[in-house]
């Protein structure tokens, strides 16, 4: 007898690690057209089999024994949207600034600059939205050089304390050479000034 389509959706989530999140359109290669595919996901919601993170967005959930369902984190939610797209994305604002520990406030209102189409999606009390950026704004590589970035340009030139440099600074450390040689460039002056100084060398 021919699988259902419930059925080819289930093989194919039972096949990934438990975390993983899906789109509608992972499983348009099972056949049996959009309507078909949507009703079959919605009776893996109810099921337990999948819980939704937001529209048209899913994930097999890992479950905890004391808090329940575990949820992807926003970052796992915009970087699957970013390669789902081939597209590159950045926190920016708030998000930045509390990635960096900067702030202890996790923001509601999520951004991140992409060069994708923009949008937004809702995910339980906190929303992600994904902002259309120049190149320029997109080319820093490093991990933190880039937040960083983003982080300074969201307090402001006139505005960012000697403390938030010199956290800054420290942070830096971990990252390559070549993320700092090639992010230094793409740093605005006044944020290369700040941050990006070469360290003296020491006395020999």
């Amino acid at each position: 007898m021919a699988e259902s389509v419930y059925d080819k959706a289930l093989d194919k989530i039972k096949n990934t690690k438990r975390g993983s999140l899906f789109f509608v359109e992972n499983f348009a290669a099972i056949g049996g057209g959009i309507k078909s595919i949507n009703k079959a996901l919605e009776r893996l919601v109810l099921s337990g089999e999948l819980y939704r993170v937001a529209a048209g967005i899913y994930v097999r959930p890992k479950k905890d024994k004391f808090i329940g369902v575990v949820l992807p984190s926003v970052d796992e939610i915009a970087n699957a949207i970013a390669k789902r797209d081939k597209a590159r994305i950045v926190p920016t604002g708030s998000y930045a600034l509390y990635k960096l520990g900067l702030t202890t406030q996790v923001p509601l209102n999520i951004v991140y600059y992409t060069d994708s189409s923009p949008r937004e999606i809702k995910v339980g009390n906190q929303k992600i939205a994904l902002k259309k950026a120049s190149a320029k704004m997109l080319s820093a590589n490093g991990e933190v050089s880039k937040l960083a970035i983003q982080a300074l340009r969201s307090i402001g030139k006139d505005k960012v304390q000697e403390d938030e440099i010199e956290k800054i600074k420290e942070l830096l450390k971990k990252e390559t050479d070549y993320n700092l040689k090639n992010d230094r460039l793409v740093a605005p002056d006044w944020i290369r000034n700040l941050i990006f100084t070469k360290p003296e060398k020491p006395n020999e």
